[in-house]
């Protein structure tokens, strides 16, 4: 579908008579005099403005009708203007081999036991191709940042980061890139978890895994925190992916964030079971979480797909996290789209408006839309360690924007908008998206 509109090819040019979600511009701007509220109804609280591009980088935001025709400009006809999208939460690793493995019954141990059997097809070459398509979905529907995890279970695990590493290189004016080691807990309590540690630390990575009950959860959870403070590194585990309200791993990494004197940036995914405890135990667990302090980014497309998935029965149940909860403790809860047409789920396509569209639907994340935006933004950019200013649309940020036909919030997510217009450092990018033939020879 092509766009929209056309950018000029100028440094200089105006974006006029658009319109900007209230949480997602900078607050300076917002409150300066001639700027107003509208919405299409209380639900959403939309800026007019007219927003200037010089150099790449936005300069001058005015109340719509304010600026001054020196320079190009295009009327965007009360078009909604968004920052990119910070996907915090990734597996390129495992992107796109469905047509190879597909899950047989939709169930996650089946998911475990598919990936299991796939990688012995993840040569170097062929995980480079399948992670950059990945990326070139991502890049144009309009993402600026991304996290994966990357499984590293011996011996993948090099292999896995030095392929990282080459398209972080070559993706570096495009997608800003952060890789998290994935392996169950127990692995660092073999002399293997050190190596898996210090290889993190050599490219720069978050030292990360997957958190499950057991009765050495506590000793496990000591030696990943021990070693992330030796070797400087953040941590982001995958916590309580079940609807079993026994399950309480996040509450565990909590205390264990506290019993170490934690200091860098704990983010927990999943955290499902949160859904289906007692009021006082979620009380009693996101207290802690909040004193760690923890962050919470939810995965509502493949909890979905996978969370009480029962062969021949309707699910009853959503999986996703307490979104509204966390928020209200103070606790930034981010969305992300996690895995993309692999054992773990289906569907997806690297779009983190499918991302806020599907969450919004799940979680009831309207009535009114508020601070939403922000999960999908500058919120999972805070918790990348981004600079997080670059997510408001406000003066000096970089020209990284999406222009939407949808007037609204409501025509954002009624109608599909394959036709936005992505603009990077100022300028248009091509959003075409990759064909799925180019990965008929890797699969």
């Amino acid at each position: 579908m092509p766009e929209f509109l056309t950018i000029p090819d100028s440094d200089c040019y105006w974006l006029r008579n658009g319109r900007v979600p209230a949480p997602l511009l900078n607050p300076e701007v917002a409150l300066m005099p001639g700027h107003h509220l509208v919405g299409a109804s209380s639900q959403e609280e939309l800026v007019p403005v007219d927003i200037e591009i010089r150099g790449g980088a936005i300069g001058r935001i005015v109340a719509a009708g304010d600026s001054a025709a020196l320079d190009a400009y295009i009327d965007l006809d009360q078009g909604l203007v968004w920052p990119c999208f910070v996907d915090m939460h990734t597996h390129l690793d495992k992107g796109h081999v469905w047509p190879r493995r597909p899950n047989p019954d939709g169930s996650f141990s089946a998911a475990l036991e598919a990936v299991s059997q796939d990688h012995d097809c993840w040569t170097p070459e062929e995980l480079y191709h399948r992670m950059e398509f990945g990326l070139r979905c991502s890049y144009a529907h309009g993402t600026r940042a991304l996290r994966t995890h990357l499984d590293c279970f011996a011996p993948l695990a090099r292999a896995s980061f030095e392929v990282f590493d080459q398209l972080r290189r070559r993706w570096a004016n495009r997608i800003s890139l952060q890789a998290v080691c994935l392996v169950s807990l127990d692995y660092f309590l073999t002399p293997d978890g050190d190596t898996l540690a210090a290889l993190v630390a050599e490219f720069g990575g978050v030292l990360g895994g997957v958190a499950y009950m057991n009765p050495d959860l506590d000793r496990q959870l000591d030696r990943v925190f021990t070693l992330a403070q030796r070797y400087g590194l953040d941590l982001d585990f995958h916590t309580d992916e079940s609807l079993n309200p026994e399950d309480i791993t996040l509450r565990h990494v909590a205390t264990a964030a506290l019993r170490h004197g934690f200091t860098g940036q704990i983010t927990c995914g999943h955290c499902c079971s949160l859904s289906v405890q007692s009021p006082e135990t979620i009380e009693s667990t996101l207290k802690l979480v909040a004193a760690a302090p923890i962050g919470i980014v939810s995965l509502p497309l493949c909890n979905l797909y996978l969370q009480h998935r029962r062969g021949g029965q309707t699910p009853r149940y959503r999986g996703i996290t307490l979104l509204q909860e966390l928020h209200r403790r103070g606790i930034p809860a981010a969305i992300a789209s996690d895995n993309c047409r692999d054992p773990f789920y289906a569907y997806g396509d690297h779009d983190g408006l499918e991302v806020f569209e599907q969450a919004v639907r799940i979680g009831h994340l309207d009535h009114p839309f508020d601070h939403w935006p922000r999960s999908i933004t500058s919120r999972p950019a805070r918790l990348m360690g981004l600079d997080p200013a670059a997510a408001p649309i406000g003066p000096g940020a970089s020209a990284d924007l999406i222009c939407f036909q949808a007037r609204s919030l409501n025509e954002l997510l009624s109608r599909s908008q394959h036709n936005r217009v992505v603009i990077r450092q100022g300028r248009q990018i091509d959003t075409t998206l990759p064909d799925y033939r180019e990965l008929d020879r890797w699969l």
